[in-house]
C-alpha cells in the first residue's frame, strides 16, 4: 500500500474525518429522503420527489434545526427606523392608525433578531417503523425530539412533530427544520399569503414588508394575525414548490374564550430561515409571545407538515386550503337566517329614513348637495364629513323599486354633490375630483388623509360615478361633458410609459414617489371609451393596462386606495381583476383575460382560510352562537399585511369581490373562487344588525351595524345584487343574463345593474326589487324578480344557497307588489328554462331546489 495514503488516512482518522458513515431513509411513492450521519449530526444528504415518470433530485439540502431562547422577555420596542426611498421616515407620524402597528411589526421578534440562537443537527436517529423516524438532540437548554412521518404511499406531505423539554427557565421558540434552501437565482415565486407575493428579493423593507411589493430580503417572522392562509411557500425555477403548513388548531382562535382574541400571536411564519436563506419556516411558540415562557422541566410540542410538489404556488395554496384546513366543509356549514334578497329590501327602508341613514343636505356654492354623514377619520373633519358611496346602486334602487321618493329626495342632491365634487375651472386639475368628502362646517371638499389630488380618485369619483349614472341617464349632456373633462385629464396625466402618479400635491408636484400606481387607474378611460366612443381613450387604457401587467401583476405588486393607511394593498387588487376582465371583454385580447385570472388568484390570498369553522358553542356579546357563525374563514380583509386594518379589526363583511369570484369560477373552473364567494356571503347573520339589516364593516364589530359608516348600506345593496346576478348567470348557464355596468368606487369590483333590460331565457325583462308583496319562507332561498317589457310576464328566479336540497313556500300578493293582479298561468322552470310542471294560480307556491341549484317561477299575467 502506498505509504503516503497510509499517512493521509491516519491523519483523517486522528482528525475525526474518517469513519463509517451511517444513513437512514424515509420514502414512499412520491418522496425519498436520506440522512447521513456526520461529525456534527444527522444531515439530509438526498431529497427526491416524484416528477411524472422519473425521480427529481433536489439540491441545496440541509436538515438544520434552530432553537431560539432568551432569559428575559424580548423588548417589544423597535430598534431600527426605516426610511422610504425618498428619505422620509416610514410610515410617517401623520398616519396615526398605522404607526403603532408598524412599531409592533418591526420589533426585534418580528424582524427575527431577538434572542440567542442554537443551530444544530440531531445526535441520534431511530427508525420507528417503515414510515417514521425519530431524531433527538440534547442541548444545554433541553432535549428536542423530532418525529418525521409519511402517512401514506401517495402523500406529498412530510408530517413533522417536534417536542422539547426545557433544562432551564426562559423564553423559547422552536423553528421548523430547514429541509432545503432555494438560492435567490432559482427563485420563481414566493409568498406568505396575506403579506406579500413576488419573484425578486427587495431590500427596501417599507416596500416589501409594508406594501408587499417584492420579497422581503430579511427573515421576518410574520404573525398569523393577518396571514390569510397559514402556508409560507417558495416556488423554484426547478419546477417545484415547497411549503410549510402548521397543523390546524396551532394558530390563535380569534374568538377563543367568549371574547375577541384576534390579536393573539401563537405561531410565526417566514419565507426564510434565520440565516436569511429562502426556505419556508414556522416558529412555535413565538419568542416572548403566548406559550413561550417556560420553567425548567416544562414541555411543549407542535406539529406541521412540509409539502413538496411539482406544482405552482396557487396549486399549493389550494392544497393547504382544502386538504389541510378543510375549507369545503366550512362552506357546507354556512346557512342563512336572513336571505340577502331580504336584506336588500330591508336596507331600502333604512335608506329611506334620513334619521337612520344620516342623510343630510347642505348648501354649497348655490346648490343643495346631499350625502350621508361620515363619522370615521377624515383629516380636518369636525364630525362634519359627508360622503356618498355607490351611485350605481342608488340609481338602480330608484329604477327597480319605482320608488319616487328616491328620485325626488335623494338622487337630485346626490347628483349635485357629484357635480360640485369636480373641478371645472381651467388649469392643471381641471376635471379632477377635488375630494372624497364634503365638510359642511368649513364648506369644502377634502381628501381622506391629506391635501392632495389622486389620479385614482379622478377615476373613481368622476369616471366611475358619472359613468354609472350615465348608464341610467344616457341623454344627460352635462354628465357627458363632465366625463370628457375627466377623461382628458386622465390622458394628460398619463406618463409616457403608460403609468400614472400615485398623487399630486396642490402645487402640482408629484408625491408618494416611493410607490407606483399598481391600481386599475386605466379603467376610467375604458369607461370613457364605452360612453363617449373616442379611440384615444381605449388606446390609452390599453397602454395603462399593459404597463400595470408588466410592472405590477407579473411581480405580484399592487397598491391600495385607502389614504388613511398610506395606500396599503386592499380591495383595489380585486378591482384590478375585474378591470382586466372588462378590458378582455372589450378587446378579446387574451393577455387581459390572463391578467384578470392571475390577479384574482392573488386576491384569494386576501381571504382568511383559518381557523377551521366548527359547531362549538361560543358566547358573543351575551348570545350563544356556533363558531362557524362568527368564523373569519371565508371573509376578506380590507387590507392585511404588516400595516392593514385587519391587524386590529379582523376581516370585513363587505364582500364586493363575491360576484367577480363567481365570474372567475365560471371562466376557470377553479372551485376555490366559488367556495370563497359563497363562504363570504352565506350565513353571515351574526354580523347583520337586526333592526336595520345593515352588516357591520369590520369583523370585530359583530352585529353593531353600520356604525360611523351609514353609506355602506348602498355598497351592500350593490355587492349583493352583483353577487346574486353572477350566481344566476352561472347556474343558468348564461340563459339568464343582465348587462353589467361599471365597477363602483372604492371597496371592490362589484358592478351596477338595472340600467338596461336583460334576458330571462327568451324573454326580454327588467330587474325589479320588490319592497313589499313577496315572502319566501326559507332564508336559504334567494330571489331575483324580473318583469317583461310588456308587463305581462314576471319571473321569480330562485337560488338555493345551501349544499343540500331546500324547500320553501313562495307567497306573492301581486297587487301589493305592484303588478296587475290577474294571473293567467304559473309554471315552474328548471335552470335551462324548461317547464318542470304547471302550478296553480293561488299566489302561494311550494318549491324544492337542489343544492346550489336554480329554479324559476314564470308567472303570466292577463
Amino acid at each position: 500500500m502506498n505509504p503516503k495514503f497510509l499517512i493521509y488516512s491516519l491523519f483523517l482518522l486522528i482528525s475525526g474525518q474518517l469513519f463509517a458513515q451511517e444513513t437512514i431513509e424515509l420514502s414512499n411513492q412520491r418522496i425519498h429522503i436520506k440522512w447521513t450521519e456526520s461529525s456534527s449530526g444527522w444531515k439530509i444528504s438526498k431529497l427526491s420527489i416524484r416528477n411524472g415518470q422519473f425521480w427529481q433530485e433536489l439540491e441545496h439540502t440541509s436538515g438544520e434545526y434552530l432553537l431560539l431562547y432568551a432569559d428575559e422577555k424580548p423588548d417589544a420596542e423597535p430598534l431600527e427606523e426605516f426610511l422610504t426611498s425618498t428619505g422620509n421616515p416610514f410610515p410617517g407620524e401623520s398616519y396615526k392608525y398605522i404607526v403603532p402597528t408598524w412599531k409592533k411589526r418591526t420589533s426585534p421578534v418580528s424582524l427575527n433578531t431577538a434572542g440567542d440562537e442554537l443551530r444544530f443537527y440531531p445526535d441520534n436517529a431511530e427508525k420507528l417503523n417503515d414510515s417514521s423516524i425519530r431524531f433527538t438532540k440534547t442541548t444545554e437548554r433541553g432535549e428536542i425530539v423530532s418525529i418525521w412521518t409519511l402517512k401514506s404511499e401517495q402523500t406529498t406531505d412530510i408530517f413533522i412533530r417536534q417536542e422539547m423539554k426545557t433544562a432551564g427557565a426562559g423564553y423559547y421558540s422552536l423553528a421548523s427544520p430547514t429541509l432545503l434552501t432555494v438560492p435567490e437565482s432559482e427563485l420563481k415565486w414566493a409568498t406568505v399569503p396575506g403579506y406579500f407575493h413576488g419573484k425578486e428579493l427587495e431590500e427596501d423593507l417599507p416596500l416589501s414588508y409594508g406594501y408587499g411589493n417584492g420579497v422581503p430580503a430579511r427573515p421576518i417572522v410574520f404573525s398569523e394575525n393577518t396571514a390569510s392562509t397559514l402556508s409560507p411557500m417558495i416556488t423554484s425555477t426547478k419546477g417545484f414548490t415547497i411549503a410549510v403548513i402548521p397543523d390546524p388548531g396551532l394558530g390563535r382562535d380569534p374568538w377563543g374564550t367568549d371574547k375577541n382574541s384576534h390579536a393573539n400571536w401563537q405561531i410565526g411564519l417566514s419565507h426564510m430561515n434565520r440565516n436569511a436563506q429562502l426556505s419556508p419556516s414556522v416558529y412555535y411558540p413565538v419568542l416572548g409571545e403566548e406559550n413561550s415562557q417556560m420553567e425548567s422541566g416544562d414541555s411543549m410540542n407542535y406539529g406541521f407538515r412540509v409539502s413538496i410538489q411539482n406544482v405552482d404556488w396557487f396549486t399549493m395554496l389550494n392544497h393547504a386550503v382544502y386538504d389541510i384546513y378543510d375549507f369545503k366543509e366550512g362552506v357546507k356549514l354556512r346557512k342563512n337566517k336572513q336571505s340577502l334578497s331580504n336584506r336588500v329590501e330591508q336596507m331600502h327602508e333604512y335608506l329611506m329614513d334620513p334619521k337612520t341613514s344620516l342623510w343630510r343636505t347642505e348648501e354649497f356654492e348655490g346648490k343643495q348637495i346631499g350625502a350621508q354623514s361620515y363619522l370615521g377619520g377624515v383629516v380636518g373633519s369636525d364630525r362634519d364629513a359627508m360622503k356618498n358611496a355607490d351611485y350605481g346602486a342608488m340609481w338602480m334602487l330608484a329604477k327597480s323599486t319605482r320608488n319616487q321618493k328616491i328620485n325626488e329626495q335623494i338622487l337630485p342632491y346626490a347628483l349635485n354633490f357629484k357635480l360640485k365634487q369636480q373641478q371645472t375651472t381651467d388649469g392643471f386639475f381641471k376635471g379632477a375630483a377635488i375630494g372624497q368628502y364634503y365638510l359642511y362646517k368649513s364648506k369644502k371638499f377634502v381628501e381622506e388623509w391629506g391635501d392632495m389630488v389622486e389620479p385614482i380618485g379622478l377615476m373613481y369619483y368622476i369616471m366611475l360615478d358619472v359613468g354609472n349614472i350615465l348608464l341610467f341617464e344616457p341623454d344627460n349632456e352635462e354628465l357627458k361633458e363632465r366625463l370628457r373633462f375627466g377623461a382628458d385629464l386622465l390622458l394628460n396625466w398619463q406618463k409616457n410609459d403608460g403609468s400614472w402618479a400615485a398623487a399630486y400635491s396642490r402645487d402640482q408636484s408629484e408625491i408618494f414617489e416611493e410607490v407606483k400606481d399598481f391600481r386599475p387607474t386605466f379603467y376610467g378611460l375604458l369607461v370613457a371609451y364605452k360612453l363617449l366612443g373616442d379611440q384615444k381613450y381605449i388606446d390609452a387604457a390599453v397602454k395603462g393596462a399593459d404597463w400595470f401587467i408588466k410592472n405590477g401583476v407579473e411581480n405580484g405588486s399592487f397598491l391600495g386606495v385607502c389614504g388613511d393607511v398610506r395606500y396599503m394593498p386592499d380591495f383595489a387588487t380585486g378591482q384590478s381583476a375585474q378591470a382586466f376582465l372588462d378590458l378582455y371583454d372589450l378587446t378579446n385580447e387574451e393577455a387581459y383575460r390572463d391578467a384578470a385570472i392571475a390577479t384574482a388568484k392573488i386576491y384569494t390570498t386576501h381571504v382568511y382560510t383559518h381557523p377551521i369553522p366548527s359547531q362549538i358553542n361560543k358566547t358573543v356579546n351575551g348570545n350563544i352562537m356556533q363558531d362557524w357563525e362568527i368564523a373569519q374563514a371565508g371573509l376578506s380583509f380590507e387590507h392585511g399585511g404588516a400595516l392593514g386594518s385587519a391587524n386590529g379589526n379582523g376581516p370585513i363583511l363587505l364582500a364586493s369581490h363575491a360576484g367577480m369570484f363567481i365570474r372567475m369560477y365560471e371562466l376557470t373552473g377553479e372551485q376555490i373562487f366559488a367556495d370563497m364567494a359563497r363562504s363570504a356571503t352565506i350565513g353571515r347573520d351574526a354580523f347583520v344588525n337586526k333592526e336595520t339589516s345593515v352588516a357591520s364593516y369590520y369583523w370585530r364589530a359583530m352585529d353593531a351595524g353600520s356604525g360611523p359608516f351609514p353609506h355602506h348600506a348602498w355598497w351592500q345593496i350593490g355587492w349583493i345584487t352583483d353577487y346574486l346576478m353572477a350566481e344566476v348567470e352561472l347556474r343558468s348557464n348564461q340563459t339568464i343574463v343582465f348587462p353589467r355596468g361599471f365597477i363602483t368606487p372604492k371597496v371592490g369590483p362589484h358592478q351596477s345593474y338595472g340600467f338596461a333590460p336583460g334576458k330571462v331565457f327568451d324573454t326580454i325583462s327588467n330587474l325589479r326589487i320588490l319592497t313589499k308583496g313577496l315572502t319566501v319562507s326559507n332564508p336559504s332561498i334567494e330571489h331575483i324578480v324580473t318583469e317583461s317589457e310588456d308587463g305581462k310576464t314576471v319571473h321569480l328566479i330562485l337560488l338555493n344557497q345551501f349544499h343540500q336540497t331546500q324547500e320553501g313556500t313562495i307567497l306573492m300578493d301581486l297587487e301589493e307588489a305592484g303588478f296587475f293582479p290577474a294571473i293567467k298561468s304559473v309554471q315552474l322552470l328548471n335552470a335551462g328554462g324548461e317547464t318542470i310542471k304547471t302550478l296553480d294560480k293561488s299566489e302561494k307556491w311550494n318549491v324544492a331546489i337542489e343544492g346550489y341549484g336554480l329554479s324559476v317561477l314564470k308567472i303570466e299575467l292577463l
